[in-house]
């Protein structure tokens, strides 16, 4: 019993280490998040497979929430059981939280907000190539059928052409699903289907409101709660929340916020901690970080223990697998529209190349690339190459 108590502790220490790691330099996004973690746990720790991450991967992907915290929790679970649930997800979380509430206060004190462009400049071509690494190994995983092969590059085009990315996750499980079980459906044809309906939320009428702490915690709760989607997601819900329907923000303010979350690592819904600094000081900060993460730790905790059977079951494998390809081909697809903000002179081009040479070749540590090349932009803005 107490070799098992301190196998336990020590997974626990484990994920709290990784996951505090990662959450200090996983710079670029969910999708650069989640190739990171990839790397840490299959390739170099071999905590799980790769088709068990993917699965975790598609199973963030029905839940709302940001998908690379729940990919931490998930994991952090997978590893330490339910202590590593909570580690896990709040040790990637407290980097980023830490790091934007200094910046609040400063611009608070101050008001701007400090730059970081040097620092990005050489971080984000890293980040391109980690991506990469991942989409290969994925990609090999989950397309394993000519239909899946198909649907991935639909996919991706579609997403291009301005496609809604949950639409397409969603469409694509459920096309996956009735082709693949279609000889069932066809013995099922007299039977009915039961719908699961949405559900409502009314719309508030637009009205500035005093502020409090209970109606910042609770607004952030409900977006916590209903949010799919990327950063771009995020800030139209802010937007409609903090400075139509609340008037609590400017639309300077929430600008500024959502930067700071795009500038420092670890999740960008770390957003939500500098709205709370600038409206209700280090309370605020505090309430409005754990009402917007807090959903996230309650649907993984719902959702991990069925995931095997989702997977074991004929009608959610196909679910799953369509989920599984539609995620690699956004994932695809976001790759290409970060390389082309990364990728922009011969510099960041040799850094993309050199990163994903060390990856592939001697699979060089991805959080050492990501330091490195913020040490190259370092020194390229000191030296006024750039």
């Amino acid at each position: 019993m107490t070799e098992v108590m301190s196998g336990r502790r020590g997974h626990l220490r484990e994920v709290a280490r990784l996951f505090f790691k990662l959450g200090c330099i996983a710079f670029g996004g969910p999708a650069a998040h989640i190739a990171m973690m990839r790397d840490e746990v299959v390739v170099r720790r071999r905590w799980l497979t790769d088709q068990e991450f993917l699965d975790l991967l598609g199973a963030t992907n029905l839940i709302p929430g940001p998908n690379s915290t729940e990919m931490a929790i998930h994991l952090g679970y997978r590893r330490a059981g339910w202590p590593g649930l909570i580690v896990g997800g709040a040790a990637f979380i407290l980097p980023a939280m830490l790091m934007v509430l200094a910046i609040a206060w400063a611009y608070v004190r101050w008001g701007s907000t400090p730059q970081a462009t040097w620092l990005l400049y050489g971080i984000k071509p890293v980040i391109i190539a980690v991506v990469l690494q991942a989409l290969w190994g994925l990609a090999r995983t989950a397309i394993r059928s000519p239909l899946l092969a198909v649907l991935g590059a639909a996919v991706v085009a579609l997403y291009m052409l301005g496609g809604n990315e949950i639409a397409l996750m969603f469409g694509a499980g459920l096309l996956v699903m009735v082709i693949e079980n279609s000889r069932r459906l066809w013995s099922m044809r007299g039977a009915t289907l039961g719908v699961i309906p949405l559900v409502w939320l009314p719309t508030v009428a637009s009205q500035a409101t005093a502020f409090s702490l209970a109606g910042l915690f609770l607004t952030f709760l409900k977006i916590g709660a209903v949010l799919y989607g990327s950063g771009y997601v995020l800030l139209a819900f802010l937007r409609n929340d903090f400075v139509e329907r609340l008037g609590w923000l400017t639309n300077a303010q929430l600008l500024d916020a959502v930067a700071v979350g795009q500038v420092t690592p670890g999740p960008v819904f770390t957003t939500a901690t500098f709205i709370g600094y600038v409206l209700g000081g280090v309370p605020g900060a505090l309430l409005a970080t754990v009402g917007i993460f807090l959903p996230g730790f309650v649907f993984v905790a719902l959702t991990n223990p069925v995931i095997p059977k989702l997977r074991s079951s004929p009608w959610m494998q196909g679910l799953l697998d369509g989920v599984n390809v539609a995620a690699v081909g956004l994932m695809a697809a976001v790759a290409w529209e970060l390389g082309r903000s990364a990728v922009i002179d011969p510099l960041t081009a040799l850094l993309a190349l050199v990163a994903a040479l060390l990856l592939i070749r001697w699979r060089v540590n991805s959080a050492w690339l990501v330091l490195g090349g913020g040490l190259v932009g370092l020194a390229t803005h000191l030296l006024g190459v750039s």
